[in-house]
């Protein structure tokens, strides 16, 4: 059922001309959802953030206590211009958040609203440079790791779920898409058993995880090897977040056209939107509080992996 709004957003979003103000008038017609847009320069060009802001009937944003679920569409750009022509792999993170924000809205108007607020944040720029990085090249982004954080990273988000392409790699090998375990103040949790079984139920399909390292949830500019930023948003946040990858077989460059499959993404908006309906209404959990506070007892804060860790000491 998210199909059709995955096909919209997909071709509003490939053009060389979009701007955030095309990802607003998508939601024109829906006078609950508010859009903002606000456009920032950094040093290799520059972005339109966009936060969507879908109101719950118990939500917070009104007075009431239900909880606030966000969704980061991760990514570098939705296009490489010049150098590329057309809308690139590393698109999918934006297509996949954008599409479950217009299909929540949408469901808004068919009497089904769900009980929290729904927060949905990505950037929209078709002409984003390019990254070397191995096995296969990455976009790069007109603003760094820090001020994409500052924009899509909200105080408001109680859980985060990190949508972003995650196909320039040799450790995930399926079509589809595939999660995270929980990333909290540091902690690699266990793969929440509610996600597990919300994906088995979207996908049709046996749950698939893709695994995390330490230095994928430390922060950009550490020099260390990260599989790609579907994990930042954990460096800007105590809320816990996992990661939704839209992923291939085979290893595919962020960069590449033609790469975007409509039903991989549409899968994630499905995921993405049933998980909102069940945060929202207190029946599924992205980790186990006690087990949390227990590993902090026994182990102390790891929060220090979210920052960029000791200045490095010079030997001469």
């Amino acid at each position: 059922m998210a199909l059709q709004q995955t096909l919209t957003v997909l071709n509003v979003l490939d053009s060389a001309f979009v701007t955030g103000e095309h990802v607003r008038q998508l939601f024109s017609e829906y006078p609950q959802v508010t859009v903002q847009v606000q456009k920032v320069e950094g040093a290799k060009g520059s972005t339109d953030f966009v936060k969507i802001n879908i109101p719950g009937s118990a939500g917070k944003s009104i007075g009431g206590a239900a909880p606030t679920f966000g969704i980061v569409g991760r990514l570098g750009g939705i296009g490489a211009r010049p150098s590329r022509v057309g809308i690139v792999s590393d698109a999918d993170g934006a297509v996949a958040a954008i599409a479950a924000a217009l299909k929540l809205a949408d469901m808004q108007t068919k009497g089904d609203v769900l009980k929290g607020d729904i927060l949905i944040t990505t950037h929209i720029c078709p002409d984003a440079p390019t990254l070397a990085h191995e096995p296969v090249d990455f976009m790069d982004s007109p603003v760094d790791i820090m001020q994409m954080n500052e924009h899509e990273v909200l105080p408001e988000m109680e859980a985060i779920l990190s949508i972003d392409t995650t196909k320039g790699n040799r450790v995930i090998n399926h079509k589809g898409i595939a999660i995270s375990p929980t990333v909290k103040e540091g902690y690699i949790l266990r793969v929440s058993e509610d996600l597990l079984r919300i994906m088995e139920m979207t996908t049709g399909q046996f749950a698939v995880t893709f695994p995390v390292t330490t230095q994928d949830i430390t922060p950009y500019g550490n020099d260390l090897y990260h599989i790609n930023s579907i994990l930042q948003p954990a460096v800007a946040t105590d809320a816990p977040v996992v990661g939704l990858a839209i992923t291939a077989q085979s290893m595919v460059p962020g960069c590449g056209t033609g790469a975007s499959h409509e039903v991989d993404i549409a899968s994630a908006v499905r995921f993405a939107v049933e998980t909102a309906k069940e945060y929202t209404s207190g029946i599924c959990s992205f980790y186990n509080k006690a087990e949390f506070a227990r590993i902090n007892e026994l182990y102390g804060p790891m929060k220090v992996l979210q920052s960029l860790g000791k200045p490095a000491v010079s030997t001469l």
